[in-house]
């Protein structure tokens, strides 16, 4: 049976040059013969990823989206790198092929891929796939536990020593997701003004254990195997990767994990089965995470917080281009009324902390 993603006809305002892609991947990866043809993979909500096909041959192409985008996202060449350099030592990444500045060929870099191909867990399991709730449990501990392996790697060891400042990073954070949010801001979205003060006053000091962190590390970012759901085989969407605070990225990926003992209205921005029967809470991910790392956890509402307004920046974001006519895909029309849910969580977390 069929669980991985289907590329489908690209949406409009999104087509590619395919003459220009096929000369492209021509000169830069030898081997390659057959027609091109090129779909879109419809999910996600970035930066754009299409299916390359020639002859046997299935590549990935990465690029930003159109419209408007923030100042330091949708970075193809660091994309690019961080799988260069993890490659070799974190088996889970894609194979990078090639990456380009030239904008000429589809206006804008990007690069292309190996496809990792196997199941995508959504926001339900696929139809004839289930686990048992020994089996949910085990695949949230490997999904736990994988996270944790990426964040012990030294980044120094394989080069990414200058990929990122960990020292300042939180600050930088909320600071840049604040700007962000506001800038994005349209009149029908919340302020968010009282999260982002408690924010600043919670802010924790650097992480003394700073790694590579993923920051959008989750469910839907990760490749099963078809033949063993319970395998892990790799890990998608890269491009907002850097050296920064481990729990500042356990928080954003907690984020999206709505649980059963959540209100009703967050299962709007539920967008993966974490609520089956013997699924792992946040809690227990969490301290799953701190038993494994030996590190000591005592404030994490601020990073879980944390993880919320940003999902919710990246939403107002992407509703933004959807709000000034940028886009037409309509997925983004309702991501207002997630931006709203959003706070509502985050405004729970806080009055949490009054008790």
């Amino acid at each position: 049976m069929e669980y991985s993603d289907n590329a489908v006809t690209i949406r409009t305002g999104e087509v590619l040059d395919s003459n220009k892609v096929k000369v492209f991947l021509a000169e830069s990866i030898p081997g390659l013969t057959g027609e091109l043809t090129i779909q879109q993979f419809p999910k996600g909500f970035s930066n754009l990823t299409y299916l390359l096909t020639i002859g046997s041959i299935e590549l990935v192409l990465r690029r930003p989206p159109f419209g408007k985008k923030a100042k330091t996202a949708h970075d193809m060449s660091r994309e690019y790198r961080i799988l260069k350099a993890l490659k070799p030592v974190f088996p889970y990444c894609p194979q990078p092929l090639v990456y380009t500045e030239d904008s000429s060929i589809i206006g804008s870099p990007f690069y292309v891929m190996e496809r990792i191909k196997g199941i995508i867990l959504r926001k339900e399991f696929p139809p004839g796939l289930s686990l048992t709730r020994e089996q949910a449990g085990r695949l949230c501990e490997k999904l736990l536990d994988l996270h944790l392996e990426l964040h012990s790697i030294d980044y120094r060891k394989i080069g990414l020593e200058n990929f990122g400042k960990p020292e300042g990073y939180v600050e930088r954070q909320l600071s840049g997701w604040t700007e962000r949010y506001r800038a994005a801001r349209t009149p029908d979205a919340p302020s968010f003004e009282e999260v982002m003060a408690w924010l600043y006053e919670k802010k924790p000091p650097d992480s003394d254990r700073p790694g590579i962190i993923h920051n959008d590390y989750k469910f839907d970012n990760i490749v099963l195997d078809q033949r063993d759901p319970m395998n892990i085989i790799g890990i998608l969407d890269w491009e907002m990767a850097t050296i920064g605070d481990p729990l500042m990225d356990l928080g954003n990926s907690l984020a999206y994990w709505i649980q059963k003992s959540d209100p009703p209205e967050m299962e709007v921005i539920r967008l993966m089965p974490t609520k089956i029967d013997g699924a792992l809470t946040r809690e227990d991910m969490v301290k799953r995470y701190s038993d494994k790392s030996g590190m000591a956890i005592e404030n994490f509402d601020f990073y879980y917080c944390f993880g919320l307004f940003r999902l919710a920046v990246i939403a107002q974001q992407i509703y933004y281009r959807y709000y000034h006519g940028q886009t037409t895909d309509e997925r983004f029309r309702m991501l207002i009324v997630g931006v709203k849910v959003l706070e509502n969580a985050s405004l729970r977390v806080i009055e949490k902390t009054k008790l």
